[in-house]
């Protein structure tokens, strides 16, 4: 009965926690002719057609969903065209932007195109693939009480955006000692053990961050993975209540390697650069009393890294609670690959729910500009 009582509790702070932080969502679909709630997740997007002078509205044949159906278009002419999003300065936030560019029957080249947050450079924008839903997060301590997203510089194609969405963050949450002077450019968030291809995000993380699916693979991403590993679940409550709040369906599930080692390789856009870089782990199998679960995490480029022995119901003080071991500032290359090895006397495989991995991307100071908006 006591357990049962504590899901009950631990639901209701997650409920309570997702309706708060929706009141402070800021969802604008770019180019949309109306505000609408979306059906399945609740969300409230609001058209972007009171927010900026400039561009056009493009109708889009296929899109991946409700604000996916149009996108807005920019001339190609060197300026930049900002949309201003109110924040609390110092607070931290999630900033995303997303792309889908669907078929174009003039025969034009795909778009090549740069992002900026404020001054700083966010990303080159390069479509590929007219189908594949282009996304871009930016973890940021808000500098002031605004900023601007901007989008310029085309090489090929005109500049366009689908979707802008600012996510306020736990006091807690991605906190550095480098936020002074760098945002977070986030380059993976991968859930493992996925029991399906589907990304978590809201309602389930209340602060609606995006989880890929070990299950979606793409070229040189997710590749390498070592025989016997397997997926696992629970239906159990986990204790997430730690720094960077990750979603209990996320905590949930796991990779286990079933014959000693779990390994995986994925390309990094933007990369070599510094980073910081979690694990989320949490012991999610009834280990009998004889059974132990230890291994290292090993890369090539942390000296010392196969030495670290985690023992993750030990290292979280109790199974189903999460444990965080973090890398703060690490430099990885563009072609991340790590494992993680069981030691000699342990009697089960090595286990991982989900990764996290952002590039320290340099601030550069806002100075006043005659930006478009």
């Amino acid at each position: 009965m006591e357990v049962e009582v504590v899901v009950h509790v631990e639901g209701c702070l997650n409920l309570c926690r997702s309706k708060e932080s929706m009141e402070k969502f800021v969802s604008i679909d770019c180019g949309g002719r109306s505000n609408y709630t979306d059906p399945n997740t609740g969300l409230k997007w609001i058209s972007d057609a009171g927010l900026i002078r400039h561009g056009k509205v493009v109708e889009v044949a296929t899109p991946n969903g409700l604000q996916y159906q149009s996108r807005r278009d920019f001339p190609a002419d060197g300026k930049k065209y900002c949309y201003t999003l109110s924040t609390i300065e110092r607070r931290r936030y999630l900033v995303r932007a997303t792309f889908q560019y669907a078929k174009s029957d003039s025969g034009d080249s795909f778009p090549k195109f740069q992002l900026y947050l404020d001054a700083t450079m966010w990303s080159t924008i390069t479509i590929q693939d007219s189908a594949r839903i282009y996304i871009e997060e930016m973890i940021i301590r808000a500098p002031s009480s605004s900023v601007n997203v901007c989008l310029c510089c085309a090489l090929t194609g005109s500049p366009f955006i689908s979707s802008l969405e600012l996510r306020p963050l736990n006091l807690s949450m991605y906190a550095t000692d480098y936020e002074d002077d760098f945002f977070l450019k986030v380059g993976a968030r991968i859930n493992f053990g996925a029991s399906s291809k589907d990304v978590v995000r809201y309602p389930d993380d209340p602060y609606d961050r995006i989880w890929s699916s070990d299950q979606e693979k793409r070229q040189n991403y997710l590749v390498g993975v070592a025989p016997g590993t397997e997926s696992i679940s629970t239906s159990q409550n986990i204790d997430t209540r730690a720094r960077e709040y990750p979603p209990l369906k996320v905590m949930q599930t796991a990779a286990v390697g079933t014959k000693g080692w779990l390994s995986y390789r994925l390309d990094l856009e933007g990369f070599p650069a510094n980073a910081r870089a979690y694990a989320y782990l949490a012991e999610i199998e009834d280990l009998g009393n004889n059974e132990t679960r230890k291994f290292t995490m090993q890369h090539p480029h942390v000296p010392g890294s196969g030495n670290v022995i985690i023992n993750i119901a030990e290292n979280a003080n109790g199974s189903y609670t999460l444990y965080e071991p973090s890398y703060m500032n690490i430099s990885l290359d563009f072609v991340f690959s790590f494992s993680l090895v069981k030691t000699w006397d342990s009697t089960r495989g090595p286990l991982l729910n989900a990764i996290e991995i952002s590039k320290y991307v340099q601030t550069i100071p806002k100075t006043d500009s005659k930006d478009s908006k």
